[in-house]
Order: C-alpha cells, then structure tokens, then sequence
C-alpha cells in the first residue's frame, strides 16, 4: 500500500470523526477519540462499518481495544488492507 492509501485513510477518518462530533476541536491524527471527541461504541462501530465498506477490509472488533488515537485507527486499518 502506498503513502497516499495512508493519507486517503487518514482523511476518511478525519472526515468521519468530524461528522460524528458534536466538539468543534480540531482533529489530527494525535486526536483523542474517547476523550477529545466523546466518541462512544455505538459511534465506533458505525465507523468502522463506513471503514470496512470503503476499503473492503473486516477489522477485528478486539483490535479496537487498544485504540485511542486517529493515528491508531489509521494504522491498524492501514496494516490490515496491506495485508490483505
């Protein structure tokens, strides 16, 4: 996968969130999910089945627990589509 698949699937996220927020903080890839932009499961999940349809991936829903940051999500949707 190339650096622009990354970027693609950074700006996806950061557009997503953006949308699911009701916080005017700006999101970065260092952007606290939980605690910055009070993202709940129900809106987790929602997200990443808008993530799985986009990039025809299934992300395990136990790879989630230990992400909090854009740039996590990121990163295990972009080792999870150069995988595949």
């Amino acid at each position: 996968m190339t650096e622009s698949n990354y970027d693609e699937i950074m700006q996806l996220l950061c557009d997503r969130l953006s949308g699911l927020t009701n916080s005017d903080a700006q999101i970065t890839p260092e952007t606290n999910m939980i605690s910055q932009l009070s993202i709940d499961s129900i809106k987790l999940l929602n997200l990443i089945m808008e993530i799985e349809d986009t990039f025809d991936v299934s992300i395990p829903i136990n790879a989630l627990t230990d992400i909090h940051t854009v740039r996590e999500l990121a990163d295990l949707v972009h080792k999870i589509k150069s995988a595949s």
